[in-house]
């Protein structure tokens, strides 16, 4: 029980993040830098090391989330603790739903009533093909038989992550009426998946293999329902990982990532994209790769203060060799942001100050700004040793003074002497 609570809030901590970022004051997300390929589609991209918000468009809307919505299954199962090596028989109580997954051309792996199957093989089938049957299965097992208790913990679990505007009504999102969420209520969820090691795995997996069993005489391959990890693919991308594709007539294509570049990780959510054409290429994942792109051009680590160059000048007294202190700063500043963003200091220093002072002193600080938000405050410390003037010349005394010593001893010797010489002898 310890162990899975830990894995909760790990799991959670990302979501956090986000979730407390939303709430402090910052600028506002720039505007979508391309034509979306439908009326009132939903872009939401993120830091997710950060929690900051880059891109916004009808992020807050809540709409019809399709198959995005078995992330939440996937996750509760990683996060029950049961083996996954654990093989369960599908039962008869599940007919109907595999007959209305079918009424609904949904995407299935074959399952059958009666059938002995693995739950490591159901998540893979559930993530990797995004086969709404494994959703209905999972559901019946870990709701015990009921799919409603288990959907009610989905719930549950999205507003433990901070989700404001979700409601699942089913396991899978295949069907649509009330199963509802927004493009940020979806990169928490994803946020929070991204914290489970095996979770990441099974979604970047191209290719899993279904064994045979008491039903299925045969071995299935499952091959990923997301283009950009297959690298054969004219949207393949290294720099994306997982994480859940999804598509209904009314929620559209909907589509949930992560990327990487330079230590940075982002998500990104689209919801509402454009049906592809019978001869036109996914719109959502030319979207996805145009949205990355602007990201990765704009935004980068940038050193907004150094070191070795110097930041301010104090009036300096009592020192023969300069007028003027200078100042350096005590430590880089290095800030994630965008390459426009405007860069600003104010520096608090004495009007003046007095020698003698020594390399590394702090004399006073420095506030640097990013677009007008504090992002540190840095000491401000002497470069080099500035000397006493007063000190300096009793210092020299001090240096003369041996040669000074000795010269008295010599004059005070040579008057002995001489004293001695001229002394009258004394008579018997």
């Amino acid at each position: 029980m310890k162990t899975k609570l830990l894995q909760r809030l790990a799991a959670g901590a990302a979501a956090l993040a986000i979730l407390c970022a939303a709430a402090l004051p910052a600028r506002a997300a720039y505007d979508v830098p391309i034509t979306l390929s439908a009326e009132g589609e939903s872009v939401y991209l993120i830091n997710a090391d950060t929690g900051e918000v880059l891109l916004d468009e009808n992020s807050a809307e809540q709409r019809y989330v399709a198959s995005t919505t078995k992330m939440v299954t996937g996750l509760l199962l990683l996060e029950s603790g049961v083996d996954l090596n654990t093989t369960i028989t599908i039962p008869d109580r599940l007919t109907q739903e595999f007959r209305d997954i079918q009424a609904a051309n949904g995407t299935d792996m074959r399952l059958k009533i009666g059938e002995d199957v693995r739950l490591i093989d159901l998540l893979y089938g559930l993530l990797v093909a995004s086969a709404n049957d494994a959703a209905s299965v999972i559901a019946d097992y870990l709701g015990g038989g009921d799919t409603a208790a288990f959907v009610s913990r989905m719930n549950d679990r999205a507003r433990e992550l901070g989700c404001t505007a979700t409601n699942f009504t089913c396991p899978h999102g295949l069907y649509d009426p009330g199963n509802v969420s927004t493009a940020a209520d979806l990169a928490r969820i994803a946020a929070a998946c991204m914290q489970n090691g095996q979770f990441m795995e099974i979604v970047n997996t191209l290719h899993y293999t279904v064994p045979a069993d008491n039903v299925n005489t045969t071995e299935r391959e499952l091959t990923s329902t997301n283009p950009m990890l297959d690298p054969e693919s004219p949207y393949y991308r290294a720099d994306v990982s997982g994480i859940k594709t999804g598509f209904t007539t009314l929620a559209g294509r909907c589509f949930v990532t992560s990327a990487e570049k330079e230590g940075h990780t982002y998500i990104l959510v689209i919801l509402g994209a454009k049906k592809e054409g019978k001869n036109e290429p996914f719109y959502i994942y030319n979207e996805a790769s145009a949205l990355l792109d602007w990201t990765f051009a704009r935004y980068s680590d940038r050193t907004l203060l150094d070191t070795g160059t110097a930041v301010a000048r104090v009036p300096l007294h009592g020192c023969d060799e300069a007028a003027e202190a200078t100042l350096y700063a005590a430590e880089k500043v290095v800030q994630y942001a965008y390459a426009d963003a405007v860069v600003t200091t104010e520096v608090s220093v004495p009007e003046e100050i007095r020698a003698p002072v020594k390399a590394g002193d702090v004399i006073g600080s420095v506030t640097v700004r990013l677009d007008g938000q504090t992002v540190a405050v840095v000491d401000l410390v002497a470069g080099q040793d500035y000397a006493s003037a007063l000190l300096k010349g009793s210092l020299n005394v001090l240096a003369l003074l041996p040669a000074l010593l000795a010269v008295l001893a010599a004059l005070t010797l040579l008057t002995v002497r001489l004293g001695r010489r001229r002394a009258p002898a004394r008579r018997g």
